[in-house]
């Protein structure tokens, strides 16, 4: 039997989130929703942050792409919220979630999450996951970012068992459940979840 670790992902809709309880029940990692476009800041992420440190919770940072916006002004907004919230520690995850075209093309969808992921990669010395659903990355979203840990929402289907979109081979992280709460399965260990995370140059 692989190891499976359990997760889940919050955002401001979640209000105070109780991290002892949920690092209680199982709950081995988990993204936090930092930001949204070139401003928005999530006003529940400094604390959720910290929460998951404290819980000894592998934490995740995650970004909600707004394609319209400039990408770097964009992928330096999330970086620099991380930082006010504490900083990056070896292990942490960062991703982009990728369901909303803003209007655009796919390709210009695509392009602009290539340029968010390489400015991320680049200045935060981590690679981002990318959360998207089957159909919105099936349709040509995601071109060109195969190379990025994917994050699949796909509640219709069975726990560790989504359809994999192109241009992916496979998944790293099932979102299986969004009610009450979002809920998340890695195939692995945390050693092996960790370092797909932040490594300190």
């Amino acid at each position: 039997m692989k190891h499976v670790l359990q997760g889940i992902d919050v955002s401001n809709w979640q209000g105070s989130v109780n991290w002892t309880g949920h690092a209680e029940a199982g709950v081995a990692f988990a993204f936090a929703k930092a930001t949204e476009g070139g401003d928005y800041v999530d006003k529940w992420f400094a604390r959720n942050w910290n929460g998951m440190r404290e819980s000894w919770i592998v934490s995740g940072a995650y970004h909600f792409a707004r394609p319209k916006g400039d990408p770097i002004a964009q992928a330096r907004h999330f970086l620099a919220t991380i930082r006010s919230a504490g900083g990056l520690r070896r292990g942490d995850l960062v991703a982009l979630d990728l369901e909303d075209a803003d209007g655009l093309r796919p390709e210009q969808v695509a392009r602009y999450a290539r340029r968010w992921c390489h400015h991320v990669e680049r200045h935060g010395h981590v690679r981002p996951f990318i959360y998207t659903y089957f159909s919105f990355a099936n349709g040509g979203n995601c071109a060109g970012l195969a190379e990025y840990p994917l994050w699949v929402a796909g509640p219709e289907h069975p726990r560790g068992r989504p359809l994999v979109p192109r241009p992916w081979r496979d998944w790293t992280i099932h979102q299986y459940a969004n009610s009450p709460i979002d809920r998340n399965v890695f195939h692995g260990t945390r050693k092996e979840l960790t370092k797909l995370g932040f490594h300190p140059r």
